[in-house]
């Protein structure tokens, strides 16, 4: 929203013409949020069950919270509940600890333990290294052996091989003066080869569960019974032992009806396609309806990929809305405020249904009612919707200079989506050279893969890695695979030498990683609000770079 503003405009050279532009207001803001963050709670109530029980999803931060929460429930004398409570409280203190040790290194750009080239300096600006982050360390714990190490063969595929070779078509294939953020450059392959194994990867699952769906209400409408896919079935996917059958009954039976879900979708969606355009007249009324039909698809996509990785993608499908419907539109009919505010409406949508389904993970393993837990995540978007754009505002009257360059509060974002907006206007004849080849054959290549690990024995098929889980590391790189890897070296190691001990506290100690650091970003925040830096910034320098930096210091120093 900030990236649509004349301030933001100003530092572009291209389409920042009235109908490209509108300034922040408390009260459209408000206005839009409302209108668009509650459809994506719709969009997947339907596959609660398809989801969290018969696909089993592990969404780590879902389940740390879980086991956060149930730590404060055990019952009283339970020894083995007391153990793995200290074990969380004790690596949760340990995480918390590191993470300000760590601070105090990260004075400037570049500088810290997460800027370490651990795998060599040539490895770091291909981003292979290990980042010493505990809540990656925690996840890869928690995530299943294949999908840490689909993740990390994405990165080698990618950042090791495909992104090099690329570079060298540099003046060929895109132009030599693209900076590093320029789509028109190697970061729109980077972006749209990712997206498109995304979009392969969840196509197949989408359309692989739709005809479930669709067998299954066949059958149910025969027996005049309840959809699987919000209720009861034949049986689950996956072996349950008594724990997980207890869970899944509590899971099952506070259901929350398919036509409910289905009337909300319907409502809001046709609430927001008559009222939006109102907001943005740039963004037309089958605009608004074209995003609602593919919202449920992206959706699934990026609540699926959330529960094999902990990443939520939504940044990346709004990077999508930006592109098709920016080119929809067109820069004379404000293609540029157009393409951002779909991109507004897409990534609200896929977002808050990814959370939700998280959050349905950690109801399923603390017995919680999904009904109750639904209608907390409504009076907790609604409240979203005000604070969010208060905040906001708060910053952006306070602070003349906000969204500035070199200004205390730049807004980089901003001005990076701005930039996206005006290349996407521009349509599919802007990518690079071969960007549309290369994204058309990722996206068969993962349909492919799945359609084999569907179809190839168990024993052959828990071997082919998993696209969605590959194509994450394609825009991001490989550091936190690298990290996540060593969670899984940890587990699998500790495993071998203490089974017992490893299957009850390596949950307690994954989600002591990952809660200790997470705890710390608050006084972090608090410390950058109050403008307190860090004291040092530990950078890493190749041995001639550091001769160079030494004789320039000695220069200086002698000139002095």
């Amino acid at each position: 929203m900030f990236a649509m503003s004349s301030r933001i405009a100003g530092q572009a050279t291209e389409a920042n013409d009235a109908m490209n532009v509108k300034d922040p207001s408390l009260g459209w803001m408000i206005g839009f949020l409302f209108l668009v963050c509650f459809v994506g709670l719709f969009a997947l109530v339907p596959l609660r069950k398809v989801m969290i029980i018969d696909y089993g999803l592990s969404y780590p931060s879902g389940t740390a919270t879980a086991t956060l929460i149930n730590g404060f429930h055990t019952p009283q004398g339970a020894k083995e509940a007391k153990e793995q409570v200290k074990t969380l409280g004790r690596y949760s203190l340990v995480s918390f600890l590191w993470g300000l040790f760590k601070w105090f290194y990260t004075a400037g750009d570049d500088c810290g333990f997460e800027s370490f080239p651990s795998l060599g300096l040539e490895a770091y600006e291909r981003k292979f290294y290990f980042s010493f982050s505990p809540i990656y360390v925690g996840v890869g714990m928690i995530c299943p052996y294949i999908i840490n190490v689909s993740i990390l063969l994405g990165g080698i595929l990618s950042w090791g091989l495909m992104w090099p070779l690329i570079e060298k078509k540099k003046g060929s294939w895109y132009p030599a003066t693209a900076k590093g953020s320029d789509l028109h450059g190697l970061q729109g392959y980077k972006v749209f080869i990712s997206i498109a194994m995304i979009l392969g990867d969840g196509f197949y699952n989408f359309v692989k569960v739709s005809l479930r769906m669709t067998k299954a209400f066949m059958a149910a409408a025969k027996r005049r019974s309840t959809l699987p896919v919000s209720g009861s079935s034949d049986g689950p996917a996956r072996s349950l032992d008594d724990d997980d059958l207890r869970r899944t009954e509590y899971f099952l039976r506070d259901q929350i009806p398919m036509g409910v879900a289905l009337a909300g979708y319907v409502a809001v969606a046709a609430v927001s396609v008559g009222v939006v355009p109102k907001i943005f007249p740039q963004l037309k009324w089958y605009y608004i309806l074209a995003v609602y039909g593919m919202a449920p698809v992206l959706a699934f996509c990026n609540a699926y990929g959330m529960g094999l990785t902990d990443w939520s993608l939504a940044t990346t499908y709004g990077k999508l809305g930006i592109f098709v419907f920016g080119a929809w539109a067109g820069a004379s009919h404000g293609g540029v405020i157009a393409g951002l505010a779909a991109c507004g409406v897409m990534m609200t949508i896929v977002a808050t249904a990814a959370d939700l389904m998280q959050d349905f993970k950690t109801g399923y393993l603390t017995l919680a009612s999904p009904r109750s837990m639904f209608i907390s995540q409504v009076i907790g978007t609604a409240m979203g919707c005000v604070i969010g754009p208060c905040v906001f505002w708060l910053f952006y009257r306070a602070f003349d200079n906000v969204g500035l360059s070199g200004s205390d509060y730049p807004a980089p974002y901003a001005v990076v989506y701005r930039n996206m907006a005006i290349f996407g206007v521009q349509g599919f004849s802007s990518l690079p050279k071969h960007c549309l080849t290369l994204c058309c054959v990722v996206f068969a290549a993962a349909v492919v893969i799945n359609l084999a690990r569907d179809l190839a024995p168990e024993k052959v098929s828990r071997f082919i890695p998993v696209p969605m889980a590959m194509a994450i590391p394609f825009y991001l790189g490989s550091y936190f695979a690298i990290d996540m890897c060593v969670g899984s070296a940890i587990l699998f190691v500790w495993e071998k030498v203490d089974k017992a001990g490893a299957d009850m506290f390596a949950r307690s100690v994954a989600s002591g990683l990952i809660c200790g650091e997470g705890i710390w970003s608050m006084p972090q925040s608090v410390l950058a609000l109050a403008k307190v830096q860090p004291p040092i910034c530990m950078k890493f320098l190749s041995r001639s770079t550091n001769a160079r930096v030494d004789a320039f210091i000695q220069t200086l120093s002698s000139k002095t």
